[in-house]
């Protein structure tokens, strides 16, 4: 081979490893790229998913808040109860100091257990005090109330405004994590795009849409049931009515009224039959213990009662008084009206707002998981900017079937909120560009 030849070699030789070098150096960019992109995609996902996690936080934190709603409601009735309880053991106590009646009658007429409990309100004497609207029971009450308004309905309200803000803050944060050389005080071109959270929740009144709800979890507390019970005397009293026995009568109820406050009412009376040429038999009552909380200063009892009801009978006769001034049904009725007059007239007022409104699932999100979708666009090797998106969603599941076999609608009385990766509604999936 001559030189000239040798030359020439050296040439072709040399172009064809320029041409090498070339596509190595292509393919060492392009594997960059590559790499910065499958980096990326795995940051955006993990961001995505933060923020989606971040939601069923919010979604569960306020579940729990509605559902510290419900309890403090639950609290408030059983305060209510008490009160009235209270003021019942408080007038019974007086009325068992007076021998108004004795507690041997009722012994006597009802069993030792009916006397002995009738005996056991010397207990309960001044208990009444507590009942009052500056008492310690009222106190209790405002307190649940007031922790009510000023407290859960504000943090809740807090929440739900700043969770958008919130879920921005905990994608950020992860793609710091994921990029520790980006310089920490500048935000990621990082975009929210189709975002179900705009309207996914929404405020409701309380009295329009808690109040049944309050009303079905009262009925589970036997304490809240009605307190009706009558014990009847097993002996005849007058051939004129064979059918009628003397009775004690126990009543008490505790109501949510139409505004969503509560109410509650207890009383006590011993009727003794009785008859005359006059009016035949009768029931005679003794009232024995009494107490009502309204709900409003404007409440009225629903029960038979009268405003001024003469504190005893010396003057007149009772069956008079009643034909005079009332139209009580004095032989066949079952309620206690002279004890309710009682209580209308020593009614004590607590203060209290009612159901307050609450922020639940909107009824057109309860079929459809809380989601959306994020795009990324970050510097990449060799000058250019990596397009990357993901999506992630916030979905209610409950961790077991419902016993009755019903299915349960997204609400956010449950803390049932999960999250989880979701595809991006866009059907691009990453580009590249200069």
């Amino acid at each position: 081979m001559t030189g000239a030849q040798q030359g020439q070699a050296l040439v072709l030789g040399m172009l064809l490893a320029g041409v090498a070098i070339v596509v190595f150096l292509r393919y060492f960019a392009t594997a960059q790229v590559v790499a910065a992109k499958a980096r990326q995609l795995h940051a955006v996902d993990a961001a995505a998913y933060s923020g989606a996690l971040t939601q069923a936080r919010g979604m569960n934190f306020m579940a729990y808040v509605n559902r510290a709603h419900v309890g403090h409601q639950l609290a408030m009735a059983h305060l209510v109860t008490l009160g009235t309880w209270a003021s019942l053991g408080g007038n019974q106590a007086h009325q068992l100091a007076s021998g108004n009646p004795p507690a041997f009658l009722v012994s006597m007429m009802f069993g030792e257990d009916h006397g002995a409990a009738y005996r056991a309100a010397k207990r309960a004497a001044g208990f009444d005090a507590r009942a009052t609207t500056q008492g310690e029971l009222a106190r209790a009450y405002a307190d649940h109330d007031d922790v009510v308004r000023t407290v859960l309905t504000t943090v809740q309200d807090d929440v739900a405004n700043s969770l958008p803000q919130a879920r921005a803050a905990a994608m950020q944060s992860v793609l710091a994590r994921n990029f520790p050389e980006f310089p920490v005080v500048h935000d990621f071109n990082l975009t929210v795009d189709h975002d179900k959270w705009p309207g996914y929740v929404q405020l409701h009144s309380g009295r329009q849409s808690l109040h049944s709800f309050v009303k079905d979890m009262a009925q589970v507390y036997r304490f809240l049931s009605p307190r009706d019970h009558t014990a009847s005397n097993p002996w005849s009293v007058d051939a004129r009515c064979p059918h009628l026995r003397h009775e004690l009568r126990r009543r008490g109820r505790t109501e949510l009224d139409a505004s969503g406050r509560w109410q509650s009412i207890d009383t006590q009376s011993y009727h003794a039959l009785r008859s005359n040429k006059w009016i035949g038999c009768y029931y005679r009552e003794y009232a024995m213990g009494w107490g009502w909380i309204p709900s409003t200063s404007h409440s009225v009892m629903t029960g038979a009662h009268v405003g001024d009801a003469p504190a005893d009978f010396s003057a007149q006769d009772f069956w008079r008084w009643v034909k005079d001034a009332t139209d009580w049904d004095i032989v066949s009725g079952s309620d206690n009206p002279l004890a309710n007059s009682r209580a209308a007239a020593n009614r004590h007022r607590w203060e209290g707002g009612g159901l307050p409104d609450y922020i639940d699932v909107n009824r057109q999100g309860t079929d459809f998981a809380l989601r959306f979708g994020v795009t990324l666009r970050h510097p990449g090797p060799q000058g250019l900017t990596i397009t990357t998106q993901s999506g992630a969603e916030t979905f209610f599941d409950r961790p077991h079937v419902r016993s009755d076999g019903k299915r349960e609608y997204a609400n956010l009385f449950h803390p049932y909120w999960q999250a989880r990766l979701a595809a991006h509604t866009s059907t691009q999936l990453g580009d590249t560009g200069p």
